[in-house]
């Protein structure tokens, strides 16, 4: 062997060992911090549905009147037909309708500031109903609504489903943690089992992860024009769709 394939050789030999001590990296008490995330998406099985009654009228009183007389008939309707609903009303309101101002022409300057003249009132209330009879919700709504509009419609999950969840969404939140930290332990050329969980943070505090978004129900809020008095409104069809719930935690892991 020639002077210089031994000195190349031997530069070879040199990077070799330079790389495998490269790639060798001591973990022992390393301590490693791991996010993980749990969700499950459910059906949902409550509703929440807001609905409006409003008249206008040169005269106040009348105006009010009929919204009264609405509102009545309208709660006494979805009592009947969904006895177990929350109703809660809200939102009563009288606004003077006003005159709208003469228009400005080249014959007809504009005039000094008077008094808006009001030439009637507006009135009206709003009615949330909450309900996890959701079998009925398409005739309990169509009941009413030839008394009261629908002006919102957002589908959930109770407060009940919502504590059933709990445990399941912990199992699947933990199991993530633990996927997580076996991907982790391979990177890391270590074994799972030389990983020793110290810490277990269930609300994902500390600057480790971004706060958890609010469960957001899959089916859209939904609007509808003023029901006309007297008129049979057929039966709206509603899809309730479902929630994701989610959970967040933060792990902190010691290797040995």
């Amino acid at each position: 062997m020639t002077p210089t394939h031994k000195l190349m050789l031997g530069a070879a030999l040199a990077v070799a060992s330079v790389a495998a001590q490269a790639q060798v990296v001591q973990t022992n008490g390393a301590m490693v911090v791991v996010p993980a995330n749990g969700e499950i998406s459910v059906p949902n099985d409550q509703a929440r549905v807001t609905l409006q009654v409003e008249e206008q009228d040169k005269d106040k009183a009348a105006a009010a009147s009929r919204v009264n007389q609405k509102m009545k008939q309208g709660i006494d309707a979805l009592k009947r037909q969904d006895p177990q609903a929350s109703l809660k009303s809200y939102g009563y309101y009288t606004y003077a309708i006003y005159a709208e101002p003469p228009a400005v022409t080249p014959q007809q300057p504009r005039q000094p500031a008077k008094a808006r003249q009001v030439v009637g009132w507006r009135v009206g209330q709003y009615l949330d109903m909450t309900t996890q009879n959701l079998a009925a919700l398409p005739k309990t709504v169509s009941s009413a609504q030839s008394l009261l509009s629908l002006n919102g419609l957002q589908f959930g999950l109770s407060p009940a489903a919502t504590k059933k969840l709990d445990a399941a969404l912990v199992d699947a939140t933990y199991k993530n943690l633990e996927e997580r930290i076996g991907f982790i332990a391979g990177s890391m050329h270590r074994a799972p089992s030389d990983a020793v969980l110290e810490t277990v943070d269930f609300e994902g505090s500390g600057n480790y992860v971004a706060a958890a978004p609010a469960p957001m129900a899959k089916a859209a809020m939904m609007r509808s024009d003023m029901a006309a008095e007297s008129i049979s409104v057929a039966e709206p069809s509603f899809e309730p769709g479902e929630s994701t719930v989610s959970m967040r935690l933060v792990g902190k892991v010691r290797f040995k």
